[in-house]
């Protein structure tokens, strides 16, 4: 699973983040010998269960080491998936009749050091120094790009809930510097959304921007990470899909992330200027500072080297054909990521195998389990639905968002997407959090499906996380598609159980199908069930769903919206 941390971390390493731990890791538990291992592996358990957790132990089993996206091990993985929905019925709905959809991901990373220089009229030219004043971002649509422009701050650079950090500035043909991060007043999924670097890019492009550079914060924490360790790891490869002519796509391709600047940095592009780095620095101390825009008496001249490699990965999509001749013409998305992070760094045993299991794993198991219960039920939805495993989630949601802009579908058919990304299944779970359902009538349906089975809904209990915007199906919302993300709840041992997996094996080689806390199969086949039910609803339903009154995100993305 994905997870943003501090935005100018995401603008130049596009790094997946640890989890904020939010309880004490659980006492280490005896470990078990190869004979308890096997036993608790080979266990006889009922039809339903045994075939969610065969899916697992395939998926997550140290021969597919840890999926990578693009790795042979991966392929495999998708030749699997493949398989079971066509066992499930499903009709190929990939590339050229197959169930497979071509990814061409780009993994990309500064090719050299780059080159910041600041001008002042008069004056000769200010080298600043990597490292100390800079880091460079790499540009994956142009390998060799430079760009020379005034500069002008814009705060944290956002336009929207009532604020405008751009008011009375004109930045047509400049550069615009930004802190990064949103006022912690916002909602917690709307502060995500204007924290995201590629989001502040698009306000930067909109207002006519050619570039963007994010300053290091004077305000220490906020999962902000210190400039040195970022000028460190400045050269990081990172991810994304490229065209069909080969280069990386980039939301913003003339409006550029260009890098970052260090307090030591920003000062010197301050010098001289109406407002001094001083006064600014001191102002952002307060989470609620405003900000105005200053023109700064400084040109930026900037020079950056991309190097490339295409990676080639793939979705897998099958879909089951709607039987109403007028709604079956739209498609209800059933998501899920197949990758996971590969093989890394040993742990204290010595693993170097990053199964995961839960993540996603499990997640996948559903997606496959969920096709074979409309199958066995006979009756063929009114809605089409179509089941996708995605790639290169762990690389920043990007196998979803290649799906979402090249759909093997047509996208304007499509009504809604229902994520399923790591639930974790270690508990007898009395309730479910369906992050994101309340921006949409998907809320309604969730509560029903939730109440046949016997379990309530609960608020989001991690607000601060803002999962909704940071999982597959927030590439859907970005194309104004609804979209729900659901969980196991935390009720009764919910939150200790995913504490315990959060801080225990997210994203280390502990996820595994045997793990502390045992993996509870009866609750991963009553999580398809309630999923299963959702779907099944809006594949029914005889209204498509839509965006609430007023809804942030269906104002800001577009979609249907009700009146």
């Amino acid at each position: 699973m994905f997870r943003s941390t501090a935005p100018f971390v995401l603008a130049l390493l596009s790094t997946t983040a640890a989890i904020a731990q939010e309880a004490p890791a659980p006492a280490p538990a005896p470990a078990l010998s190869a004979a308890q291992a096997n036993a608790a592996i080979n266990a006889e358990l009922p039809a339903d269960q045994a075939a969610f957790k065969s899916h697992v132990m395939f998926l997550a089993s140290d021969q597919m080491r840890g999926r990578d996206a693009g790795s042979p091990e991966y392929d495999i993985a998708a030749q699997y998936v493949a398989s079971q929905f066509y066992e499930a019925g499903l009709r190929p709905a990939g590339d050229e009749g197959s169930y497979l959809q071509k990814v061409p991901l780009l993994s990309y990373k500064p090719a050299d050091k780059g080159s910041f220089a600041l001008s002042r009229k008069g004056g000769a030219p200010e080298a600043l120094v990597f490292g100390q004043d800079f880091v460079p971002a790499a540009n994956p649509a142009k390998t060799d790009y430079s760009v020379s422009a005034p500069v002008v701050f814009v705060g944290y650079g956002i336009v929207g809930l009532g604020r405008d950090d751009y008011k009375g500035a004109d930045v047509k043909g400049k550069i615009v510097a930004f802190f990064g991060g949103a006022p912690s007043a916002f909602p917690s999924e709307e502060r995500a959304h204007f924290s995201s670097p590629a989001t502040k890019a698009e306000i930067a492009m909109k207002k006519g921007a050619v570039g963007y550079i994010t300053l290091e914060s004077p305000r220490a924490g906020r999962g902000s990470y210190p400039f040195a360790m970022i000028a460190g790891s400045y050269d990081r490869p990172r991810v994304t899909w490229a065209h069909a002519d080969g280069t990386g796509y980039i939301p913003t391709p003339t409006a550029p992330g260009l890098g970052m600047l260090s307090q030591a940095g920003a000062a010197k592009l301050f010098a001289g200027a109406k407002t001094p780095w001083a006064d600014v620095a001191k102002l952002a101390q307060d989470d609620a500072a405003v900000f105005k825009p200053v023109q700064l008496p400084a040109t930026l001249s900037v020079a950056l080297k991309t190097e490339t490699t295409p990676i080639t990965s793939y979705n897998v999509a099958g879909i089951l054909p709607g039987s109403d001749p007028r709604a079956g013409q739209e498609v209800v998305v059933l998501s899920a990521h197949l990758d996971h992070v590969g093989v890394g760094k040993p742990d204290a045993k010595g693993d170097t195998i990053y199964n995961g299991a839960m993540d996603n794993a499990v997640g996948i198991a559903s997606l496959i389990e969920e096709a074979r219960r409309f199958k066995a039920s006979g009756k063929a939805p009114r809605r089409s639905i179509l089941f996708l495993a995605v790639t290169a989630e762990e690389k920043g949601l990007v196998g979803s968002d290649y799906f979402a802009h090249n759909p093997t579908v047509p996208k304007g058919n499509m009504v809604a997407d229902v994520n399923l990304d790591m639930p974790i299944i270690t508990y007898k779970f009395e309730d479910v959090t369906p992050f994101g359902a309340a921006h949409s009538t998907l809320g309604e349906m969730v509560q029903k499906a939730a109440a046949e089975i016997g379990v309530g809904v609960g608020a989001d209990p991690r607000p601060d996380e803002a999962f909704f915007v940071r999982s597959d199906h927030y590439r859907f919302v970005q194309q104004g598609i609804p979209s729900v993300f659901l969980w196991p709840g935390e009720k009764g041992p919910g939150k200790a159980a995913t504490d315990a997996f959060l801080s225990g094996n997210y994203h280390k080689p502990s996820d595994q199908v045997v793990q502390t806390p045992p993996i509870d199969w009866e609750s991963g086949v009553r999580f398809v069930d309630v999923n299963y039910r959702i779907a099944r609803q809006i594949a029914d339903a005889d209204q498509k769903p839509m965006w609430k009154k007023g809804d942030f995100f269906g104002t800001t993305f577009g979609g249907p919206m009700e009146k």
